[in-house]
């Protein structure tokens, strides 16, 4: 894995990881999902065989997404460590990644995991405003004959839905980044978080029920 990730830059926009561009291209997820499964599981293939510099296709396609993860969960300027740490780790652990299975959800349940012992071990700092700048990407640029009122409500109904989703209880907001900001089919966030697609429902359901209290201002305590 040294080979790899050793010495390497952040992973932020255009910067490699040891030469390797990490912005999503390889794997690219096609229309079928299996198709990508057996890309990928032919990539892992040849990195048990002994080709450790393979895993670069991986974190090349996978980067966007895990960075996304990363913060949507409240990892915030420590986002690029996140991510490092949390390829390594899968790498580390491919010897037990089930065969068949899709790569994605399993890197990010680990990218959930390192994001939580990382907040855990700096206090909780959630930033509302520097998570949005992370997760959302610079302001487009408004034409001029946009409204700038309309620009700005926008903007700040953005806001306050990033600031109730800091609200909802862990578990919720698992299964709303990995469904909605991730885009994350059912199966694959019921794959990411651990449990039956069932509970993702549920789940989902308790958690969108209260985003929207929260949207309105209303009261109440959220549960799991």
């Amino acid at each position: 894995m040294h080979t790899i990730l050793s010495g390497a830059e952040p992973i932020s926009g255009r910067r490699c990881i040891n030469g390797v561009r990490t912005r999503e291209g390889t794997l690219e997820r096609g229309p079928e999902g299996g198709r990508l499964v057996n890309a990928e599981g032919a990539v892992i293939a040849r990195v048990r065989a002994g080709e450790p510099e393979a895993y670069a296709e991986l974190v090349r396609a996978h980067t966007a997404v895990a960075l996304r993860a990363a913060v949507a969960f409240g990892a915030g300027a420590d986002a690029e460590d996140v991510v490092q740490s949390a390829f390594l780790k899968a790498y580390q652990a491919l010897g037990r990644f089930r065969e068949g299975a899709a790569f994605r959800p399993w890197l990010l349940r680990i990218v959930a995991n390192e994001t939580r012992n990382t907040v855990r071990s700096v206090v909780r700092l959630r930033a509302v405003a520097g998570r949005e700048a992370l997760l959302l990407g610079p302001e487009p640029l408004i034409p001029e004959s946009a409204d700038p009122a309309l620009a700005a409500v926008a903007r700040e109904r953005r806001g306050a839905l990033l600031a109730a989703l800091a609200e909802l209880t862990e578990e919720q907001r698992q299964v709303v980044t990995y469904r909605y900001l991730l885009e994350m089919d059912e199966a694959e966030t019921a794959e990411a978080v651990g449990c039956p697609r069932g509970t993702v429902k549920s789940r989902l359901n308790r958690a969108l029920a209260r985003l929207g209290q929260l949207m309105r201002g209303e009261g109440g305590e959220g549960h799991g």
